[in-house]
């Protein structure tokens, strides 16, 4: 009968990506089916804590990802949780022994969000390594299913492409981070200053990592290759847009990519794919 329970939490972490990111979610479908529950049990994870410290205003957030922390050892310890996107985490990282070094790492920067914080370049790397790039190492222990050999071949650029998402969510949240959670994450800069010449030194930053990452992505295994390439095509397609948006349209509102483009974006990627351009 615990199958049935292990189905319904692998299916709420599933619903939880739906809910959250269109792109995550057909980024997911186009992998092995096999690991894709372990992908959803990853990002529910991550999106859980992530609400705590973005969304639940009127609540205790210090209290709240202190006992998420404290639920999530404790599920990893004992090989189950009640709560079915713990479920779906522990049994993702028990399965393909996932470092908990990264998990704590990553509990730490959402710690970071808890406070007002002056970044400079130290803890914007600080932010950066916790909040993303650990996922990636997370998701690439899933995708190379223990082959260490391969995990650390590909670590660097898993980190990369993790950065690079997470500095592409910071531009186009500029707007909600600075006015409503008054956050700034870019280091060393005055939003009342903020203009198109800092602006391209950030997008520059962003094309290089972009352009490391993909070599990455042309050496992971055939079962993620295909998922994580349309995960960065889809992730290109908006820094594109951000790219071609001035610095003062990005601080008044929020660029998005329409599922219209993001479908011909997938169309797209799958010629390129089947072609071997990859």
């Amino acid at each position: 009968m615990k199958k049935l329970f292990d189905e319904l939490s692998q299916q709420v972490s599933k619903d939880v990506t739906k809910k959250y990111s269109t792109s995550f979610s057909l980024g997911i479908l186009a992998l092995q089916p096999s690991i894709r529950p372990a992908i959803y049990g990853i990002y529910g994870f991550v999106r859980l804590a992530d609400e705590i410290v973005d969304s639940f205003h009127d609540y205790n957030k210090e209290i709240l990802l202190k006992r998420l922390t404290e639920q999530t050892f404790q599920a990893l310890d004992e090989g189950i949780s009640i709560n079915p996107v713990l479920q779906s985490f522990q049994m993702a990282v028990n399965k393909y022994n996932i470092d908990r070094s990264l998990i704590n790492q990553f509990l730490h920067s959402m710690e970071m969000d808890l406070n007002k914080i002056d970044y400079n370049s130290d803890l914007y790397q600080e932010y950066i390594l916790g909040s993303a790039e650990v996922v990636g190492l997370m998701c690439l222990k899933v995708f190379t299913e223990g082959k260490q050999e391969v995990y650390d071949k590909l670590k660097p650029y898993a980190m990369k492409l993790g950065s690079a998402f997470q500095k592409v969510n910071f531009l186009r949240d500029l707007k909600d981070d600075y006015q409503i959670l008054g956050r700034t994450y870019f280091p060393n800069i005055e939003m009342n200053v903020f203009n198109n010449s800092i602006k391209t030194q950030i997008e520059n930053e962003i094309a290089l990592e972009f352009k490391e990452a993909l070599i990455g992505i042309k050496m992971l295994p055939a079962s993620s290759k295909f998922g994580v390439y349309l995960a960065y095509k889809y992730y290109l397609c908006l820094f594109n847009k951000i790219k071609q948006s001035t610095a003062e349209r990005i601080l008044n509102e929020r660029v998005r990519v329409p599922n219209t483009q993001k479908f011909s974006v997938a169309m797209s990627s799958y010629l390129q794919y089947k072609m071997s351009f990859l």
